[in-house]
């Protein structure tokens, strides 16, 4: 019998394409193509500290499904990914299109969305930790599904969708904060819900405030505020704030690659951390800042590789060392 599984997402698998133009419209770099979507680094995020047994996603194979991407994935195991053939649908793509330092996205093909109920039956069903990325509305649906589903009750992470998380949503979201284990917005999208009016670069206190206004709102357990460089503000009802700063700093700007796909990233190991550390909220933020600190150093996904001894590297480093790297860090501020 398929043990549970401590940590699956149910955002989309998508074959992101990027177009680099000048202001002008002029070509500055030729396109390429990546492994994407927020539930595939949500995923590689948790599969960072966990075996792949452990983590799970559902990955929607188009009939023009890339046979050197099928590859790729299995390289981070295979027990993680519940393939679904779609014979009559093309693979979920968009086009992530930068112009200067503007960036646009829009699918280039229809959603093939995830619910709850595809999880019934499958090695994925009622895993401790459940993590979904859309609108408030929406959410509010996969809550419905998961309180149809008898005996299962997981841990919810809720990463709001960026271009929801406007003023008009606010009185959605509060609906479901009660059902809501960890709300996570970055800051922008925190201080644009709650129409707090901002400067870039973003404050502290400003930061601090939109997480309080969430507790105060109804969020049942933590607000985490993915803040970039400055890190993350974490606010728990049972041991109020506490900032824990980006594992890579201004200092190291070298090593900022690309953020596609860290804040996804950084929930999942926000995940693994709170299976590992038996629900400790800020213990398992140290782990979601060790993930998104290895997804930023390139883009695309993050190279796993194993040694004959079965040491297992990400990037060629360790996690572990990472994060004794970070706690030390922490403890000296």
């Amino acid at each position: 019998m398929a043990c549970t599984k401590a940590f699956v997402t149910l955002g989309m698998f998508i074959i992101d394409e990027f177009s680099y133009t000048d202001l002008e419209g002029r070509t500055i770099k030729d396109s390429t193509f990546e492994i994407g979507g927020g539930g595939t680094y949500a995923a590689i995020g948790a599969r960072i500290w966990l075996p792949p047994e452990q983590v799970g996603m559902i990955v929607d194979k188009g009939y023009d499904f890339p046979s050197d991407i099928e590859r790729k994935l299995k390289v981070y195991g295979e027990e993680m990914w519940l393939c679904r053939p779609q014979i009559q649908a093309q693979t979920t793509r968009a086009l992530n299109l930068y112009t200067g330092d503007h960036r646009g996205f829009q699918y280039l093909t229809p959603r093939i969305r995830i619910t709850p109920r595809d999880l019934i039956n499958t090695g994925l069903n009622r895993p401790r930790m459940l993590h979904f990325i859309c609108s408030p509305v929406r959410a509010s649906t996969i809550l419905s599904e998961v309180r149809d589903i008898e005996g299962w009750s997981p841990l919810t992470i809720y990463e709001p969708i960026p271009d929801r998380c406007v003023p008009k949503e606010l009185p959605a979201l509060i609906v479901i904060l009660p059902s809501i284990d960890i709300l996570s917005p970055n800051a922008e999208e925190a201080l644009s819900l709650l129409s707090m009016s901002y400067v870039q670069p973003i404050s502290k206190s400003s930061i601090e405030e939109a997480a309080n206004q969430f507790l105060q709102l109804g969020a049942k357990e933590a607000v985490i505020i993915r803040s970039g460089g400055l890190g993350a503000y974490v606010l728990t009802r049972k041991a109020g704030g506490k900032w824990i700063g980006a594992f890579w700093t201004q200092a190291d700007a070298l090593k900022i690659v690309d953020v596609t796909g860290a804040g996804n990233s950084f929930l999942g190991g926000l995940g693994a951390g709170l299976h590992l550390a038996n629900g400790d909220v800020y213990e398992a933020v140290l782990h979601a800042t060790v993930s998104a600190s290895f997804v930023i150093e390139q883009s695309g996904l993050p190279a796993l590789t194993s040694s004959d001894k079965g040491l297992i590297q990400w990037n060629n480093d360790s996690p572990s060392r990472r994060l004794e790297v970070l706690k030390r860090r922490e403890q000296n501020e």
